[in-house]
């Protein structure tokens, strides 16, 4: 499993442009659909909703990548 390392910049991202921004998703429409398939979980769980505010700490798995959210 890949894991990538994400330097947030702010209080939160919206979990869609967190795919994009790491490169699992190749735009925000596609992790949109990857996410309404179920094929996201946030912390160990499932994650539904498209635009979750995603924090520094928490961690984002998609496929076989591993997305870890830390402040910059």
């Amino acid at each position: 499993m890949a894991t990538i390392s994400f330097q947030l910049n702010a209080e939160h991202i919206a979990l869609c442009d967190l795919l994009k921004l790491t490169g699992v998703a190749t735009s925000g429409g596609q992790g949109k659909a990857m996410v309404a398939a179920g094929q996201v979980q946030v912390d160990g769980q499932p994650e539904s909703r498209k635009t979750a505010k995603i924090r520094a700490g928490q961690v984002v798995q998609c496929e076989d990548t591993r997305i870890e959210v830390v402040a910059s």
